[in-house]
């Protein structure tokens, strides 16, 4: 066994990022173990033959320690639920990055774009200062700058990829508000305004990405924009997901009054609510240093979304939540 398949590629977190990472290490020929909180496959990840899962409580330094032995390169794919960031993310982050320190393994995390704060209209490039205005911002800047500290230290070896608001196969944040309510020829819903341009960003091609990084040094210490398609207005993005689905449009939009409404009852329109500036103005992310470093480019929308509409007819709405980790 050569050098390069002996590898061991250990991912924290199973849903579909995670699962993104684990498809295109294994076109690779990598060895691949997932690590999650049931040692078992995820609705998102199925069951892979050749792919371990391990079970691991990574908030515990020595439960994540024990679950990266032998690790090559280590796959930051994991968060706490929306509500629980500013308690759990920090510790939960540090725990990972401290287990892939001891085992002398790349790190790659996943990250977003909340950091960066408003951008005000203007495209997201990765020299924007961090200006966070929002609670979730403020945790994402705190663990940004973390390991990149360390990194600089000479603690780790270690490299981000951050990406826009997802879409791909069992993501269920668009499952729920769009590709579920398309299939069965109801409302989707929107947020904020339909007709501005808004990044979106493949799930596939962020696992991709995500690899491509651990593969080059000279992604170390960097933040690196994820490859994603042009930006377009969510109308746009709704219509061509009916059109795939063979239905007819109908488009819904939640309100500002209605998403802060629904936060007085719900923890997940509660945390949004801070986030709507994404979706009331122009919100495009700049990609093209990823490109231009390592030639990817991200999967066109009608080949993308055709897969992930795909997905979610395989897995119908009250399967998909019974068989859920």
């Amino acid at each position: 066994m050569d050098n390069q398949t002996n590898e061991l590629h250990v991912v924290f977190g199973t849903g579909p990022v995670g699962a993104g990472v684990m498809r295109a290490l294994l076109k690779r020929s990598k060895r691949v173990r997932m690590v999650n909180r049931s040692g078992r496959p995820s609705l998102a990840t199925g069951v892979v033959p050749g792919v371990e899962f391990v079970r691991a409580d990574a908030y515990d330094p020595a439960s994540a320690q024990a679950s990266v032995a032998d690790a090559t390169h280590v796959y930051q794919c994991a968060q706490p639920e929306y509500h629980e960031w500013e308690a759990k993310f920090p510790p939960l982050q540090a725990s990972i990055l401290n287990a892939a320190a001891a085992a002398n393994a790349k790190l790659i995390l996943m990250e977003n774009l909340y950091m960066y704060g408003d951008p005000q209209g203007a495209p997201i490039a990765e020299d924007l200062p961090y200006r966070p205005h929002t609670r979730k911002g403020k945790v994402r800047a705190q663990m940004a700058e973390a390991w990149q500290e360390a990194h600089a230290q000479g603690k780790l070896r270690a490299a981000s990829g951050r990406a826009s608001d997802f879409y791909g196969p069992a993501y269920m944040i668009m499952g729920e508000q769009v590709f579920y309510p398309v299939l069965a020829g109801k409302r989707a819903s929107a947020i904020g305004s339909l007709d501005l341009p808004h990044t979106f960003s493949y799930t596939e091609d962020v696992g991709e990405a995500l690899v491509i990084l651990g593969e080059h040094d000279e992604a170390l210490g960097q933040a690196w924009h994820i490859p994603s398609p042009e930006a377009i207005t969510q109308r746009e993005l709704l219509t061509m997901i009916y059109e795939i689905a063979g239905q007819t449009p109908k488009l819904g939009v939640v309100s500002p009054f209605m998403m802060r409404v629904g936060g007085l009852f719900v923890h997940g329109a509660r945390e949004m609510v801070e986030m709507l500036y994404e979706f009331t103005q122009p919100f495009v992310l700049d990609s093209r240093r990823f490109t231009q470093a390592f030639d990817m480019t991200a999967t066109p929308y009608r080949e993308a979304l055709a897969q992930t509409i795909g997905w979610f007819r395989e897995h119908p709405q009250r399967a998909a939540a019974a068989h859920a980790v």
